[in-house]
C-alpha cells in the first residue's frame, strides 16, 4: 500500500493541482471523500492564496484534526517546510518547483499526524 506522501505525488503526476494533490491524499482525515477534497482545493490551488497551495491543504488537514490546537501545528508544519530547503512557504518565492513542496507538505503532514 502507497503512503500518503507517494499517493499525493502519483495524484499530482496525474494532474492534479498542488493543492488536490495533497488534500486527496489526506481526504478521509479532512472528514471529506477524495472528490468533495478536490473541489475544497481548488482556492488554493497556484498560489491565489499567497501560500504554496500544497502547504495550505496540509494546514486545511491540520485544522480539521486539531481544532482549536491547529495554529500550533501549523507553526511547526511552516517551520518544517521551511527547513525542507524551501525557506518559505509563499507560492511567489517557490514557483516552478511544485512537484518538490507536494512532496514535502505531504510527507510533513504524514509524519505529524
Amino acid at each position: 500500500m502507497a503512503t500518503r506522501t507517494e499517493q499525493a505525488v502519483n495524484n499530482h503526476k496525474s494532474f492534479y493541482t498542488c493543492s488536490a494533490s495533497v488534500l486527496a491524499a489526506f481526504a478521509d482525515k479532512a472528514g471529506l471523500t477524495e472528490e468533495e477534497a478536490k473541489k475544497e482545493a481548488v482556492p488554493y490551488a497556484g498560489g491565489k492564496m499567497g501560500k504554496c497551495g500544497a502547504v495550505l491543504s496540509a494546514e486545511y488537514v491540520l485544522r480539521k484534526l486539531y481544532g482549536d490546537e491547529a495554529d500550533a501545528k501549523i507553526e511547526e508544519y511552516e517551520a518544517k517546510f521551511k527547513a525542507a530547503d524551501k525557506g518559505s512557504v509563499m507560492c511567489s518565492d517557490l514557483r516552478g518547483n511544485c512537484r518538490a513542496c507536494v512532496t514535502d507538505a505531504a510527507r510533513i503532514l504524514e509524519e505529524m499526524i
